[in-house]
């Protein structure tokens, strides 16, 4: 704890204003180079990886793989590359192509083996998340790429997002104190899952998949760092179409300044409502509140002064334009590492805690 009168060194103090921000989604980037881009696996959220594309002249989409070729030639037409080709292995890809960067989107049980196939060809990587479904695996990745020397991202576009990045600047500033409570929500349709979902030997489990995100967002906005945890996670109720995934979790995290972080996570938001998901962040502090949902957006409380909708929000950004940008521009990253593996590490440590029933030093 911070002594009286002195200020508090955090996470926070230390990051703020050490990264550039990535250039605001939609703008035209350009690279010292030519990038050969090859695209493993259509599981994940590929579209973070495709959409960007018509922004980034310098970088040519090479190559997709996925176990049904089918799907992975309609991808290329769909985005506008016919001079892509289609693979249905990709070690095939990995072996016949030149690439600079491969963008990993497999399915979850199958990422980390991918991962190393690129570490050993000395490719950078930007992976879909979790990057590891068990710890010895996330082991193995990072020693691989320490090994390699290759860069490596993860697909956590939430930070990059305007409602966040809003937030984030608030707690900067001072404008709700020294954070002492966070809380985040994910709910989501649970529909019919894709069969590497419903299994957990490629799924890993809800808190890695979906938590990661969360997770993120709560030490990165609040400059703090995540010191224990206990988790709950079940199946309740006829929901055929999620297999063997969990669709009610909870997370409890001791903060390193004594503050606490609440995680919940849900796959019963109904088939009526009016959007897919309801993602939420609070941030209470010592002088205020900052909390967004999307049904009512950035809402800041201070403890002098009228409740304020913040409407003034930073650009909307690109994780992928981030990664390229920090590999081949000399920009700093605006998702370090550090913070990936960290955030990897807390999300298997929290499904641990599920599992084996009690609260875990992180």
């Amino acid at each position: 704890m911070s002594q009286p009168g002195m200020p508090r060194m955090t996470r926070r103090s230390l990051l703020c204003g050490a990264a550039a921000a990535a250039a605001p989604a939609g703008e035209l980037v350009r690279l010292p180079r030519r990038i050969r881009l090859g695209l493993l696996g259509l599981d994940g959220h590929y579209g973070e990886i495709l959409d960007p594309l018509k922004h980034l002249p310098d970088v040519e989409l090479v190559a997709v793989s996925d176990a049904d070729a089918g799907k992975a030639k309609r991808v290329i037409d769909g985005a506008g590359v016919p001079s892509a080709r289609p693979y249905a292995d990709y070690r095939e890809m990995l072996d016949r192509e030149q690439f600079d960067v491969i963008a990993v989107c497999n399915n979850n049980g199958e990422r980390a083996q991918a991962i190393l196939a690129c570490a050993a060809r000395k490719l950078h990587v930007i992976a879909e998340k979790p990057l590891a479904i068990h710890r010895r695996d996330l082991d193995r990745v990072r020693r691989a790429v320490e090994h390699s020397g290759i860069k490596l991202s993860m697909l956590l576009p939430m930070r990059f997002s305007s409602p966040y990045l809003a937030m984030k600047k608030v707690v900067e500033r001072g404008e709700i104190g020294e954070v002492a409570q966070i809380a985040a929500q994910k709910s989501y349709k649970a529909g019919e899952r894709p069969e590497w979902m419903k299994r957990r030997s490629t799924f890993g489990g809800a808190i890695p998949w979906i938590g990661i995100h969360m997770v993120d967002l709560m030490r990165w906005s609040s400059g703090l760092e995540f010191t224990e945890v206990a988790s709950f996670q079940t199946r309740i109720g006829d929901f055929p179409g999620i297999g063997e995934m969990e669709n009610v979790t909870g997370s409890l995290f001791r903060l390193d300044n004594g503050g606490v972080a609440l995680l919940r996570m849900d796959y019963l938001r109904p088939e009526t409502a009016p959007s897919h998901g309801d993602d939420r962040l609070r941030l209470a502090g010592t002088r205020g509140i900052v909390e967004y949902q999307e049904a009512t957006g950035v809402t800041l409380l201070p403890a002098h002064g009228k409740p304020a909708v913040l409407r003034d929000l930073p650009a909307e950004q690109s994780v992928f334009v981030d990664f390229l940008e920090s590999v081949y521009a000399g920009k700093p990253a605006a998702l370090p590492l550090t913070d990936i593996y960290r955030v990897s590490d807390i999300v298997l440590r929290a499904r641990e805690a599920a599992e084996r029933n009690r609260m875990l030093r992180i």
